[in-house]
């Protein structure tokens, strides 16, 4: 149990910093770590919390610079994915489906990084309704199917070419609500057990303290400096799917 714990809180506290200074990737790199060591079905739901947590801690920072229109718009779709992901997850290819995306990652942000390496302008991409529609269904199918949802909303704020703050005021609450919807999915299937509850508070000062640690590094960083660090998590975020 203290092992575990330890570990749980190590991986927190990277993925929190990764978090605060990125705004995505706290599943994805906490999961990237433990999944080989601690069992999914404890790891799901103290990653979840964890998500809400860290998430959380600048969310009111960043309520007013929200898009409505566009996150609602967002939302009720990737809501709709959700339980696609979950039927895909009982009796579909699920692993195929994710690993498909970690091939997407890799290859999107490899490419966007040796662009960056070789001074080349970033390619224009302008968003639509039925592109936000097709990136929002996916990612709820991928919050279904394991909880990643805040790797294609990531990579689409990129390809837009938006500012950080935007990026972020997209990215963040989306995850936060999606994690809280995947929270009550988790509870009323009885994923919440005391030894997950327990681990998660033990883990809450590490994921704090790296969240805090992550979110002054965000404030510090230039808007190249922001692109670089999202670049390199979705490379990680795509290699964890894949291993």
């Amino acid at each position: 149990m203290w092992f575990e714990a330890a570990l749980v809180a190590g991986a927190c506290f990277v993925a929190g910093f990764c978090a605060g200074m990125a705004g995505f990737a706290f599943v994805l790199v906490a999961a990237g770590m433990l999944l080989h060591v601690v069992s999914p079905s404890v790891t799901a739901p103290v990653l979840v919390l964890g998500s809400l947590i860290s998430q959380g801690m600048s969310l009111p920072a960043m309520w007013p610079h929200i898009e409505w229109p566009r996150m609602r718009f967002f939302l009720g779709v990737a809501v709709l994915g959700m339980p696609v992901g979950i039927l895909v997850l009982a009796k579909g290819p699920a692993g195929a489906i994710v690993g498909g995306v970690g091939v997407l990652l890799v290859v999107y942000s490899g490419y966007m990084l040796a662009r960056i390496a070789l001074r080349m302008a970033p390619p224009e991409v302008r968003g639509s309704r039925r592109a936000d529609g097709a990136i929002g269904f996916m990612s709820g199918i991928l919050g279904g199917i394991g909880g990643f949802v805040g790797a294609l909303p990531a990579m689409w704020a990129d390809i837009q070419g938006w500012p950080k703050d935007r990026a972020r005021a997209f990215m963040q609450p989306f995850i936060v609500f999606m994690q809280a919807i995947t929270s009550v999915g988790l509870a009323a299937s009885g994923f919440f057990t005391v030894q997950t509850l327990v681990l998660a508070a033990l883990a809450t000062p590490a994921l704090v303290l790296g969240t805090w640690l992550g979110l002054r590094a965000y404030r510090a960083l230039p808007a190249q400096g922001f692109r670089m660090v999202l670049l390199v998590l979705l490379f990680v975020s795509g290699i964890s799917l894949l291993v």
